[in-house]
């Protein structure tokens, strides 16, 4: 991976707070051209510092009110590279992790409610070939969002 220097995480700082500012706007604050702005952040973008680019949109105003997190086992841990294309398959799921601990994935979906969940779990991701069991979570409330700190020292 490249250098990522001081001005970098400069503008990675502001761009992460607020994707839509003006590029002039990031220059005035880091005092260099928009040009140099734009060539730093196309360059971020190749080395994969940034990846990607997109909205935060409001489940909730979209009609999923239930955030839930899915413990998943599977029958043998290297089944996980066959059971990945088939939880794409389901819209609803957002997050999909290999974990250690007592499962061996972790996944994270939005329902319209308990009884679309219901069918989601039973319907869907438990009749997956190699899913051996599943432990539900239902996220209550979300209290934190946020990326990770950019150390500019």
């Amino acid at each position: 991976m490249g250098k990522i220097d001081n001005l970098d995480r400069k503008i990675l700082n502001i761009v992460m707070n607020n994707a839509r500012i003006p590029s002039k706007d990031v220059a005035g604050e880091c005092g260099v051209s928009r040009a140099a702005i734009h060539q730093r952040l196309q360059r971020m973008v190749e080395l994969n510092v940034i990846t990607g680019s997109s909205y935060n949109v409001n489940p909730k105003l979209l009609g999923y009110r239930t955030c839930t997190f899915i413990g998943v086992n599977l029958e043998r841990g290297a089944m996980y590279r066959n059971v990945v294309p088939e939880l794409e398959k389901i819209p609803e799921i957002v997050e999909c992790h290999y974990t250690t601990g007592p499962y061996t994935m972790l996944i994270k979906l939005f329902a319209r409610d308990n009884e679309h969940l219901m069918e989601l779990l039973n319907g869907k991701i438990q009749n997956i070939p190699g899913v051996s069991g599943t432990e539900t979570l239902i996220s209550l409330d979300h209290s934190i969002h946020r990326n990770i700190p950019i150390d500019t020292e």
